[in-house]
């Protein structure tokens, strides 16, 4: 295990919660290299041949068991692209703990692309956790573009919790699935934008097996001059059920555009979106305002609630 420096302690505290080593497997990646590895019984972290990321194998069955394989970057300059592969078993319930933290205190842009796919074996369950958090007070920017591909057999499920809450220059996200028979899929988004920052969120989710379903959820906010936009496709080819869902805060002269996707293969695909942007309602800061609070706080203590 190398030994991190106080900022990149302070980067894994924020993207994975980890304060020391984890239990169980695990694989933490600074600046480019491996900084501690560890694989269980039943759980293998194989670095890849060609040293561009990791197959991450969970033999059939597991239980309670927890991945982590967080990126911190510390360098102003750096651009990495990361291609890692899960290999679920069948029966298997765990988690899965990645996400990327970014300080740039340089001039040069600092950039970490992350391509994660998931082969989810029959009766799996994963929960999937991934952080993203920047810091730094270089000119620098500080880019993330996460890609994530989610291939689930019948009767699997996948629970993911997708976080950017604070200070990401530019994201563009893509998120791809496909669920057969009876399969399950859950996204909860969260994120948060200001100054000029750029974040792009697209979801494709092909639902090909009958009685299989999907629940994408995105909340967000918009502040200074920043911009988002949440894209979301449900393309239903059986019996199957998927919602999407946008509810986003605008505020000072944030921009969001919420582009919705249904379409329809099968006369038993039932699909619905709904997508919601609006401004903090005024009789909300005041009530807040009135137990003492500035408009400050109670503009603070709302959006707060609101990413919860």
């Amino acid at each position: 295990m190398i030994e991190l420096d106080a900022i990149q302690k302070r980067l894994l505290e924020e993207v994975a919660d980890l304060h020391t080593v984890p239990e169980g497997a695990f694989n933490i990646r600074s600046n480019g290299q491996s900084a501690g590895r560890q694989s269980t019984a039943n759980i293998e972290i194989i670095p890849k041949e060609n040293g561009s990321g990791l197959d991450i194998r969970i033999k059939p069955f597991t239980k309670n068991e927890s991945v982590h394989i967080p990126v911190v970057m510390t360098v102003s300059g750096l651009s990495e692209v990361v291609y890692n592969d899960f290999y679920i078993g069948e029966g298997a319930d765990v988690t899965i703990v990645a996400g990327c933290g970014i300080d740039n205190c340089g001039n040069q842009d600092s950039q970490h692309d992350g391509i994660h796919r998931f082969f989810v074996g029959k009766g799996a369950r994963i929960r999937y956790v991934e952080k993203h958090y920047g810091s730094g007070s270089g000119a620098g920017k500080r880019i993330l573009n996460p890609v994530t591909e989610v291939h689930q057999e019948e009767g699997s499920t996948v629970e993911m919790e997708m976080v950017q809450i604070k200070g990401v220059d530019d994201t563009d996200r893509k998120t791809l699935a496909e669920l057969k028979k009876d399969a399950k899929l859950v996204v909860r988004e969260r994120l948060m934008t200001h100054g000029e920052q750029r974040a792009i969120s697209a979801y494709v989710v092909n639902l090909t097996g009958d009685g299989s379903s999907a629940d994408v959820v995105s909340r967000s906010v918009a502040r200074d001059d920043s911009y988002q936009k949440f894209d979301a496709k449900l393309v239903g080819s059986a019996a199957c059920s998927g919602h999407t869902e946008c509810d986003s805060i605008i505020m000072d002269r944030g921009r969001i555009l919420a582009v919705p996707g249904l379409e329809a293969e099968n006369v038993d695909a039932a699909l619905v979106h709904e997508a919601a942007i609006g401004k903090i309602a005024g009789d909300q800061i005041i009530k807040l305002m009135t137990l003492g609070l500035t408009e400050q706080q109670a503009e603070e203590q709302i959006v707060n609630g609101f990413l919860k």
